[in-house]
């Protein structure tokens, strides 16, 4: 009996072992969930801020120009996009994410919050951006910093020393945010490569910054001027906020890319060109300096040593540009 029981136990254990490992050789096998590109805006105002549209006039904009999410961020008020999802949300088609522009001196959107942050005033501007930053991280939020040469509020030197922050606008489709810079002020671009210089890993985002819908000008902040394309898993916001957050995006004023590969000390992008435009891409390096400017398409860059990060800008014949987020030398 007991050698009977023996064999049974051996028997048992066989088929258990069989069982791990075709388990485990199933889990080897089973393919990672497909991603997507989803296109949206994150910094848009209705009448609940300074905006000229009611909330479900805005959302039906961009749901009815093909936009696949937005957040609505007015301006210390939480318009809670709940509501509009019971009736505007479709599954894979469009989304509102939850938004709230936190305005003090500086002003910063909050992404994925659950009620109205109300800012903090501090005697300098460093110490508003950075303790509002940290406000917006308590509340379980992200902080992405807006236009930060509106009115001058935020020097290049503030934004390299801030903590907790990944989020700025490369881009703002308002008329008056001095995307270019000027009288000896950095542009955005520049700004973001003094930022990454100097350690930071920070990722650049474009945006309308939308008021205006009744009229349209360029003298207004009209929307469709500026947008992202992340590469996330499915259209819901933690999955948005995710790919956000680890730089699985690019930023756009009209170039799409068909694909886009950030690998380890390696960026490759392919053009989704128009017969009409031709196409330059600028890899830049530390300082902003040109590390190859090409006009081949698909292009690529690896990192050669001795430099911190590549980042790409796409340029098309008419001006309008696509920014990758960079890749760092590890």
């Amino acid at each position: 009996m007991q050698r009977t029981g023996s064999a049974a136990l051996l028997r048992v254990a066989t088929l258990s072992l069989a069982a791990l490992a075709w388990t485990a050789a199933s889990a080897l096998q089973t393919p990672t969930a497909e991603l997507h590109w989803y296109k949206g805006n994150l910094h848009t105002h209705t009448i609940n801020s300074d905006g000229d549209s009611s909330p479900d006039a805005v959302a039906r904009w961009y749901k009815e120009h093909r936009y696949h999410f937005l957040a609505l961020t007015d301006h210390n008020y939480f318009t809670d996009p709940q509501g509009l999802n019971s009736f505007l949300a479709a599954k894979e088609k469009f989304l509102l994410l939850r938004g709230e522009e936190v305005t003090a001196s500086v002003h910063i959107n909050a992404f994925g919050l659950s009620k109205t942050i109300e800012p903090l005033r501090l005697p300098t501007i460093f110490e508003t951006l950075q303790q509002n930053v940290d406000h917006i991280r308590a509340q379980g939020a992200m902080p992405s910093l807006n236009h930060p040469n509106f009115h001058w509020a935020v020097s290049q030197d503030e934004l390299a020393r801030v903590n907790n922050l990944k989020l700025f606008e490369v881009y703002n489709g308002h008329p008056t945010t001095n995307e270019q810079g000027g009288g000896g002020s950095p542009s955005l671009d520049a700004m973001w490569d003094h930022v990454l210089g100097a350690g930071k890993r920070m990722w650049g985002i474009a945006v309308d910054d939308a008021h205006s819908f009744k009229q349209l000008s360029p003298d207004l902040s009209n929307p469709g001027r500026g947008w992202i394309q992340v590469h996330a898993r499915e259209l819901s916001e933690k999955a948005l906020l995710d790919a956000i957050d680890k730089g699985d995006f690019y930023a756009s004023t009209g170039v799409e890319l068909v694909s886009l590969d950030r690998g380890a000390g390696r960026l490759s992008l392919e053009i989704k060109t128009r017969e009409t435009e031709k196409y330059t891409v600028r890899f830049l390096g530390k300082g902003g300096k040109t590390l190859l400017e090409t006009f081949e398409n698909p292009a690529e860059y690896r990192l050669k040593g001795g430099e911190p990060y590549v980042r790409a800008q796409v340029i098309d014949s008419n001006g309008r540009k696509a920014w990758t987020q960079p890749v760092f030398a590890e």
